[in-house]
């Protein structure tokens, strides 16, 4: 039987010759099964919203309901969270939770989940990081000193708050890539074994006499396969959101510095 891990293993797709890069040395412009399904994921969403908003009308169709609550679900978030301001920022955090929320689907129906990579979760965790970086050096320059000390803290207690809000926002990326990745890898990895316990119990039965009793196993098992199933879904939508609330807050708290403690 498969190990459980072999489902997130890196297999090359399409063979692409490697190239040389100065200063970066040799890269391999190769297409595994992680960039498929995340070329798979980011072609649905264009191709979604391409039909979808193909044939506005005044009185919309199905697919233009889901679009515009979409936008609309998203549109609340953002300005909810950062203000009227954040409407900047509406469309990386749209981009990224429609993003996150794809790949997260696609993992359900396809062999291959994108982001139970480690290495695609940080990415979009750097990248929020990045954002904020931007954005907060831009708008506030040398205030930015601020979203370390929190306001009508007394100075004898900065000395102690203030090394823990700078670690706390060192940690920021990270915590937002293992959530990510610790969900997706190990909802899968449950979903695998409690599946190869089906196969194995009935495999046990077929052989007859008292090992028929596997059957009843085998049926326990598939019924925890159902649920987890049921609950993958409900965790494939929550990770999204939870990323899009955070790069929210984290925004946030770079664009109404001096009012986000």
């Amino acid at each position: 039987m498969a190990s459980p891990m072999h489902q997130f293993e890196i297999h090359p797709v399409l063979p692409l010759p490697t190239v040389n890069v100065p200063g970066l040395g040799a890269i391999d412009l190769s297409i595994n099964n992680s960039i498929l399904s995340m070329l798979i994921a980011a072609s649905l969403i264009v191709l979604f919203f391409a039909v979808s908003t193909a044939k506005a009308a005044v009185v919309p169709g199905r697919l233009q309901v889901i679009t515009e609550g979409v936008f609309g679900y998203i549109d609340d978030l953002v300005t909810g969270i950062i203000g009227h301001e954040g409407r900047a920022f509406f469309p990386f955090v749209f981009t990224i939770f429609l993003f996150i929320l794809t790949m997260n689907f696609l993992g359900l129906f396809l062999v291959f989940t994108a982001t139970s990579q480690l290495a695609v979760t940080a990415t979009l965790a750097v990248m929020t990081i990045l954002l904020v970086l931007i954005v907060g050096f831009v708008r506030n320059g040398a205030n930015m000193y601020k979203l370390f000390v929190p306001a009508g803290v007394p100075w004898y207690m900065l000395i102690l708050v203030t090394p823990i809000e700078f670690i706390s926002f060192l940690l920021r990326p990270v915590t937002l890539a293992l959530r990510l990745f610790g969900n997706m890898l190990g909802g899968h990895v449950a979903l695998k074994v409690f599946a190869g316990f089906v196969v194995s119990l009935c495999a046990l039965a077929a052989g007859g006499g008292i090992a028929t009793l596997g059957y009843a196993g085998a049926a326990l098992s598939l019924g925890g396969v159902v649920a987890l199933t049921s609950l993958e879904f409900l965790v494939a939508f929550l990770q999204a959101f939870v990323f899009a609330v955070l790069t929210c807050v984290y925004l946030n708290d770079v664009v109404n510095l001096g009012h986000h403690h």
